[in-house]
């Protein structure tokens, strides 16, 4: 999808993302807002840290919650060799003709911290549940209400047979950190 103005109106206007930031911000944050070719979106402040003081085995058939530590912050420390569970700033509505592609920023991936988001479907909607993964042997540093991943918006010749809302998607209108569902 190029971006243009037509492009920048459609998502700002039509509700596709909000709260929608039409430039990207850059000075003394970690970048957010459209891009060259996307959209850089934010992670809100809340946050589920992985915790082993329940010894329970991670099951995505059965998730037990308690395996999680919630905090609410501008900073999350994510442990060394764990992850977090945030959601995005933004509420997201993918119209019917696109998929996103989501990757992490390359200002965190240089520290070792690895974004993971499976991509958003046509006629997906909600807050993005976002995983972000420590891979180092120390403590990280998560700046809430700053970038924490790019979107690729690839728009198709022509719309899908089935969308993510004609399925019924267990994760359709998600608000906030939403955890496995099966």
């Amino acid at each position: 999808m190029v971006k243009n103005d037509r492009w920048i109106h459609d998502m700002a206007q039509g509700g596709m993302i909000a709260p929608f930031h039409e430039s990207q911000a850059r000075e003394g944050v970690i970048s957010y807002g459209v891009s060259s070719y996307g959209y850089d979106m934010r992670i809100g402040d809340d946050f589920k840290i992985f915790t082993n003081i329940n010894s329970t085995v991670i099951d995505p058939k059965k998730f037990d919650p308690r395996s999680f530590v919630d905090y609410k912050g501008d900073v999350c420390i994510v442990p060394p060799n764990s992850f977090a569970l945030a959601s995005s700033l933004e509420y997201f509505k993918i119209p019917r003709d696109v998929l996103v592609i989501c990757l992490g920023k390359s200002t965190y991936a240089r520290c070792g911290i690895v974004v993971n988001v499976t991509p958003l479907e046509p006629e997906w909607e909600g807050h993005v549940t976002i995983e972000i993964s420590n891979t180092t042997p120390l403590p990280a540093k998560i700046y809430a209400n700053e970038g924490i991943a790019q979107l690729i918006f690839l728009q198709a010749a022509e719309v899908c047979r089935t969308s993510y809302k004609d399925k019924s998607g267990k994760y359709q209108a998600q608000k906030g950190i939403t955890l496995p569902k099966l």
